[in-house]
């Protein structure tokens, strides 16, 4: 999906205009990958832009980077407020932010631990992920022929920048093949997760979900999925699913920033169908919490001003 411009780029504690927001091409996460992200929305409310579930996300990065031992020079709560700022100083009612934090400019080789971490932050105006006929009706998916990651060989608890060439490939795999979005399996054999979002079955109105040990992240939004799902009463699990659990759901549905709750329509041709009651129950919740209108919820919305 291509990016909107806004105004200016949070880069190191300053703002850069949005042209100017550059790094030199010897980089060192441009050659070896090694540098963690996170996806963050804002929506519009009655009060303002908020930022959706702002602090998690940002604990979130701080966690892969001690997975990474990248040494972050910022601590939580200044770069809770640079995303407050970037999300300000573009005016944008609703907008996609992008934090990341990579190693910079002035050393080379695989050794990273002597290399300066540099942390950028950017915001610009970004509709569904996945269209908005899938929100509506759901997505095809396939099962790719490409393993998640094995956990002893690259980390799936952190939100590493090098790890998702991996989806990738499954992502490409997918749109060659006419779908719009893949599953991974673990190397075991079970389903993991999107190319860049949990993944949900409903089974006899029970959500399902694989577990962190089946090399799923840990989303942020699954965990406000299993918020809402217990605040309606509809029993939550994390299990094991293999491929046929899909194929045989009465429900199956994705979750994401980005692609926020997304119903699957079918896998590898077997249908599933029309988004069902559990399903249009938790987007419906789901919807209204990050447009701040639940409030229960009030606390998942970190205003900007």
């Amino acid at each position: 999906m291509p990016i909107t411009e806004s105004k200016l780029i949070w880069m190191d504690g300053e703002l850069v205009p949005w042209a100017d927001a550059k790094v030199h091409v010897l980089t060192h996460t441009l050659h070896y990958g090694n540098g963690v992200f996170e996806g963050i929305r804002a929506y519009e409310t009655s009060s303002g832009p908020a930022v959706f579930r702002l602090t998690p996300h940002i604990k979130r990065l701080f966690n892969s980077a001690k997975i990474f031992m990248l040494d972050i020079p910022y601590t939580p709560d200044e770069l809770i407020e640079a995303t407050k700022e970037v999300v300000r100083v573009n005016d944008l009612p609703s907008c996609y932010i992008r934090p990341i934090a990579y190693l910079g400019y002035g050393e080379m080789g695989l050794n990273p631990l002597t290399s300066k971490v540099s942390v950028s932050i950017a915001a610009w105006p970004w509709g569904s992920y996945l269209g908005d006929d899938g929100i509506e009706h759901g997505v095809r998916m396939m099962i790719s022929s490409w393993q998640r990651h094995d956990v002893n060989s690259m980390p799936p608890a952190a939100k590493g920048t090098g790890m998702y060439i991996n989806s990738q490939m499954a992502k490409i795999e997918a749109i060659k093949s006419g779908y719009d979005e893949a599953i991974l399996l673990s190397p075991q054999g079970y389903v993991s997760e999107c190319t860049g979002e949990n993944i949900f079955v409903v089974k006899n109105g029970v959500i399902i979900t694989p577990p962190v040990s089946a090399g799923a992240l840990e989303g942020i939004t699954q965990d406000a999925v299993r918020t809402i799902a217990a605040d309606l009463g509809i029993e939550y699990r994390e299990a094991h699913i293999v491929r046929s659990d899909l194929y045989t759901a009465d429900e199956a549905f994705l979750s994401g920033t980005a692609a926020e709750i997304v119903p699957i329509r079918s896998v590898d041709e077997r249908e599933i169908g029309e988004p069902g009651p559990v399903t249009k129950e938790i987007q419906s919740v789901f919807f209204s919490a990050v447009r701040g209108e639940v409030d229960r919820y009030k606390d998942w919305n970190e205003h900007v001003v």
